[in-house]
This record gives C-alpha cells, structure tokens and sequence, in this order.
C-alpha cells in the first residue's frame, strides 16, 4: 500500500479493481450491477466520500482533470430526451461540484434511495427544457367551428335586413378565415326572390367548405307578371343586398368567381339596365344564364343526394319566377357529373311569386288550390318525357324518386318535422314519404295567413308563398308519382362552386384537404 501523503499513485488493474470491496460502500447486486473503476484517493474524492453525520455515500469517479465523470445510462434515450439532458447538463454538473466540495447545504436526499430507485433512475427526474415560447389562452388555440360545404346548400348566417325563412342561420356556425392552402370560389345567384352569396374552398374530392355566406328574400320578381318589368323598388332592395355580397367578395382573395341571375332579370324588359346599374353601383357582373344552364346547375348541386343504387330521378326546383324539371336517367356507366345522364328538361315559366299574384297567396281555398295545380298541369302537359314505368318501376325505393330542391319542400320538411327553428342538418337529406307529403300540403292549407306566419319554418316573408309552391309540387306528383321524395336544402351555388373547382381540376391535383368538422359537420358536395 502507498502512503496517502506521497502523492504517488499506483497503478490498479481492471479485474482488480472490479473486484475491489474498500469497505466505504456496499457492492450493487441484482439487475443493473455495474462495474466501476477504483475511486480516487485524492483529498477531493476523501472530502466527498464522507458526509457530516458519519454516513458513508458512494465515491464519484473523476477523469484526468479531477472533473466528475457522468455515467451512461443504460436506456437508450430518444432525440428529445437528449435535448431536454443537454438542458440540465449545467443543473447537474453544478450539483456534483457542490457535493465535490461538501458544500453544506448539498442534497443528499439520493443517499437514502432504495436500490430499487437508484437502478430506474432516467430523465422522467430530470428537468425539462424550458421553452421561451409562451403558452397560448385556451381561446386562442380553440379551433373555428366550420360550415357545411359543396352539393349542400348552406345555412346562411343571418345578416341584417335578412328576413323569415332565410335567417336560416339560427343554427349554423361559420368558419371566419379559410385554409390558406386551398383556393377560394365564390357563386351568387339573384333569384326572382332571393340573392344569395357562397364563398367556399375545396376539401377533399367532390367536396367543399364553406368559409362564408350571404341571404337575403329581395323579391326582384315583385309585380314582375302584371307589368313586364322589374319595380323601381324591387330593384333597391337588390343592390343593397348585392352591396353587402361585394364587401364580402372584395375582403377575401378569390380565385374564381361566377355571379347568376335568372328568371326575374331574364323576363322583365328592363333586365339588362338594372344589371348595368348593378355594375355601375357594386361593381359585381352579373350574367344572365338560360333555362338550361339553370338546370343543369340544380342537379350538380344536389348530385351527392342521388345514391348509387338509384337508377332514375325527376328532380324539381322550384323558384320565384320559374320551375325547372330535370328527368335523370342512370345506366351502369356513371359519370362523374350527374347533369351528364340528364335525358329530358323543361324549365316552366312560373314560380312561387308568379303563381300567387295571380291566385292570390294569401287567403288559399281549397278551390283557388286546385286552380293552381291545374294550371301547372296544363304547361307540364306540353313537356314531352318518357312515362313513369319506361325509367323504373315505381315500386322499387331504389330503382326511382323525386329530389325537390326549393323553399317550397325544405319548409313542407320543416313542418313535418315540427321544428321550433328551421335546422338544415335535420332537412338536408330527408325523406319524405308520398302520404307525409300529402299530409303536410293538407295541414298547410288548413290553416290562414296568420297561423302560417306563425309558423317558425315559413315566416311573415313565406307565408303569402307557400301554398303557391305546394300548388307547383303536387301538379309534378301527379305527374311523376312515386312512393318517395328527397329533400334538398342546396341550389344554383352549389352547383355553381362545384363546375368551377371540377373545371379547375382542384379535387384531380391532389390538392383535397380534409373537412374541418365544426359542431355540425362539414357540407358534402359529391360530383358523382
């Protein structure tokens, strides 16, 4: 043995050293037994190998320099253990010079851990990293709820001078802001009467998100058949509407945008003067689209309601100034755009607004009832289509149907329903036996102007129309009958938003994003 104060220092060899039992701490046994190298016998090491109270604790092994040397840890640590150590890596190191030192005050809390302990030892003990990054509210970070998208119409978010019926957005939620990796597409349509605004982004394919939306019941079409043009204050009540959809279209980045107008501005002598005044006071170019067009774009809009076992469809919109009827025949090609097995179409020149200024809407007797299914009769009497039994066989609910895609359907399914509030997500989508649409037509009639204003799914603005409309969809039933019908709550935008991103190719580049799902779902809009 060397003296402790020659300073020399023997040499030890590693067995001798493993084996080595100086007496000052106990050798480890069981799992996680290690080898150590012989301690230091400099004053240091003696200095930390003994604590104040007469407890022995384990000798630190020190490199050349007299520096503690740290020991590996069996676990394998991952890349983030390894930056959150590289954090404490000072914390630690301090901590040893300390007890180096016998600085009082040290923990020697790690003496009195069981053996049990000591061999779990890993870095769920050490401290973490701290981020400089502050953590953001709870409100911050809360995602935006988002509105339905494509082939669905929306519930528009009311607005001010929004009125009845469409202040549908007493249940929807929209999502303010969009996805700044998707393109935005924005439709209008000016009705007979109704302006209506759909800004949306494509998600995945055949779908959409609507980002933000707009309606408001103008009436255009005011007096429109007794005089052959557009009022002087049917006209204001548009532009205020379409100065609304402006700001909106000018607050956002926009790809592409189409803005319709349809039967009231096709009919009325002074139609294209008031979309010259349109532009010329909102800045929006509003084009003038035919009967087909019209027709086309209602069934790409309700496309993803036609299921693929449906063989043949009759599907109706019916509007303020005009009715357009598709016959929809589906072999076993189906292509990717519904409107393409379009066979037959007719768009009637009469509407909810047309049919109840001239019968009157208000006070509806049974008689005055039937008059109008009459005279609807007579114009789908000239409309030459194949018979019921040459597209299906009316008894299989597979084979045919009819889709309704109107005010005039989605309120019937409202009714049905006895909503306290209209709700597009319990009337999208539903359907509607051919006794429970009888049923309703019948109730509706039952009662007077005052009861249907009352009504919270028609409303003061529908009340007068209704019936109109129930007049328009019985002549069609009688026409097509069938055991079942469909009720859409989407339209011409729809159909709109959903050509132009098909056009564009955005849903073929790969560039669908998932639906972000708000507290009522995200919209489909299937082109199939």
């Amino acid at each position: 043995m060397r003296d402790p104060d020659s300073g020399e220092q023997p040499s030890v060899s590693g067995a001798s050293a493993a084996g080595r039992n100086d007496g000052q701490s106990p050798p480890r046994s069981g799992k996680g037994k290690r080898r150590r190298g012989k301690p230091s016998r400099n004053a240091s090491a003696n200095a930390s190998s003994s604590v104040g109270n007469g407890e022995t604790r384990r000798p630190e092994v020190t490199d050349a320099t007299g520096e503690p040397v740290r020991k590996r840890k069996r676990r394998r640590r991952s890349k983030s253990g390894q930056a959150q150590q590289s954090a404490a890596s000072g914390t630690v190191a301090d901590a040893a010079v300390q007890r180096a030192a016998g600085a009082p005050g040290a923990d020697n809390s790690s003496q009195k851990r069981s053996k049990k302990h000591r061999q779990r030892r890993s870095l769920q003990g050490r401290p973490l990293a701290v981020s400089d990054k502050p953590r953001p509210a709870a409100d911050a970070v809360r995602p935006q709820p988002a509105a339905t998208a494509s082939g669905a119409r929306a519930d528009d978010r009311p607005s001010p001078g929004s009125h009845g019926h469409e202040r549908r957005g007493s249940g929807q939620a929209y999502a303010h802001g969009s996805d700044s990796g998707s393109p935005l597409y924005a439709a209008l349509d000016l009705g007979t009467n109704n302006c209506r605004l759909l800004i949306a982004q494509p998600t995945r394919p055949g779908q959409f998100r609507v980002v933000d939306a707009f309606s408001r019941i103008v009436r255009l079409g005011e007096g429109l058949g007794a005089s052959g043009r557009l009022s002087p204050d049917a006209m204001d009540r548009s532009i205020e509407a379409l100065k609304v959809c402006a700001a909106k279209l000018k607050s956002r980045d926009i790809r592409k945008t189409r803005l319709i107008a349809t039967e009231a501005a096709r009919a009325a002598e002074n139609g294209e003067a008031f979309l010259e005044r349109v532009l010329a006071e909102t800045g929006l170019e509003l084009e003038i689209i035919n009967r087909e067009t019209e027709a086309r774009l209602a069934v790409s809009g309700c496309s993803s309601l036609v299921g693929r076992e449906t063989k043949s469809v009759v599907l109706f919109d019916i509007g303020g100034g005009s009715s357009e009827i598709a016959v929809i025949k589906i072999g076993e090609n189906r292509s990717s755009r519904l409107a393409n097995h379009i066979t037959h179409w007719t768009s009637l020149p009469v509407g909810v607004v047309t049919l109840s200024e001239r019968h009157g809407g208000q006070d509806v007797s049974p008689a005055s009832f039937e008059a109008m299914v009459l005279e609807v009769q007579g114009m789908l009497s000239n409309f030459d289509c194949p018979a019921i039994h040459t597209l299906e066989n009316p008894g299989d609910e597979n084979g045919f149907h009819l889709i309704g895609t109107s005010g005039t359907v989605t309120t019937l399914a409202g009714v049905h329903l006895d909503l306290p509030r209209y709700d597009r997500r319990k009337v999208d989508g539903l359907w509607l036996s051919d006794d429970e649409v009888s049923a309703m037509q019948a109730r509706l009639l039952s009662w007077d102007f005052t009861a249907r204003a009352a009504n919270p799914c028609i409303g003061p603005d529908r009340a007068d129309l209704v019936l109109a409309g129930c007049a328009i969809l019985e002549a069609i039933r009688r026409r097509w009958p069938s055991e079942r019908m469909r009720v859409a709550d989407r339209g011409l935008r729809e159909g709109l938003l959903t050509d132009m991103m098909a056009d564009d190719g955005v849903w073929r580049r790969g560039r669908a994003r998932r639906p972000v799902r708000g507290p009522y779902g995200s919209q489909e809009g299937n082109t199939q």
